[in-house]
Parts: C-alpha cells; sequence; structure tokens
C-alpha cells in the first residue's frame, strides 16, 4: 500500500489561493494585506479583478496595485508557503514598467548662506510641480 507522500510526483500544487501565492512571491508583506488588496479590487489575474479565493495556476498574468505602483507579473510557479526573496523571484516573471522617475531636490551647500531670490523661486517652482 503506497503512502499519500508517495502516490503524488512532486509537492507543487496545481492550484493555489491567489491571495496566498502574492504573500508567498512577496508582493505583499502579510496575507492578510494580500487578502485586503482582493477585496478592494487591487488584484487582477488575466485583468479581471478576483476574490482572495480564486485559484492562479501556471501561465496567468497576475496585476497587483500596492504601495501606489503596480506590478504585472507572470506565474512560473505555485507557491503556497513563504520563501526566501531569491526563491520568490524564481516563481515569475516580472513585466512590471520601471519606477517613475522623481527629480531630485535641489542642495545647497552646507555653510552657503540663505538662498537667493532666483533660488528660492526656483524651489517654490519644486514644490508646486512645475520644474
Amino acid at each position: 500500500m503506497a503512502s499519500p507522500a508517495t502516490s503524488s510526483p512532486s509537492n507543487t500544487p496545481s492550484k493555489v489561493r491567489i491571495d496566498a501565492w502574492v504573500w508567498a512571491v512577496r508582493l505583499c508583506k502579510t496575507r492578510a494585506q494580500a487578502a485586503e488588496a482582493c477585496r478592494a479590487g487591487h488584484v487582477k489575474i488575466n485583468d479581471v479583478s478576483v476574490k482572495p479565493a480564486q485559484p492562479v495556476v501556471v501561465g496567468d498574468t497576475v496585476r497587483v496595485w500596492i504601495h501606489h505602483r503596480e506590478h504585472i507579473v507572470e506565474v512560473t510557479q505555485l507557491l503556497s508557503k513563504r520563501v526566501g526573496a531569491e526563491l520568490a523571484r524564481k516563481a515569475y516573471i516580472d513585466h512590471s514598467p520601471p519606477p517613475p522617475v522623481i527629480p531630485a531636490m535641489p542642495r545647497r551647500d552646507r555653510g552657503a548662506g540663505r538662498p537667493t531670490k532666483r533660488e528660492r523661486r526656483q524651489l517654490e517652482r519644486f514644490k508646486r510641480g512645475q520644474l
């Protein structure tokens, strides 16, 4: 009589809940955050909003909007438990757009005195987003 552990060829599951997978590949810090993102409509599988219990399979495209940025990943491996960052990166192919370039705040040399009128205007324009 074969034991259940030896009857399956591998220990990889055929389906995993989307909230567990998003947490396992480290797109969210906690499983609760992943489930909340699903309930809020911030997680999509193949461009369809899903509930936390929706299964994900290899080949699906997952879009996650978290921390004011969209992550677009293609599932290559199913994980139900959280793993290290190196193994997590191997579980998907990242198709996310690069993060936006934020211009650096103008800096003055320490001890250079008060800013000139021109420098104050440049700082104000930068703060308003016009630079």
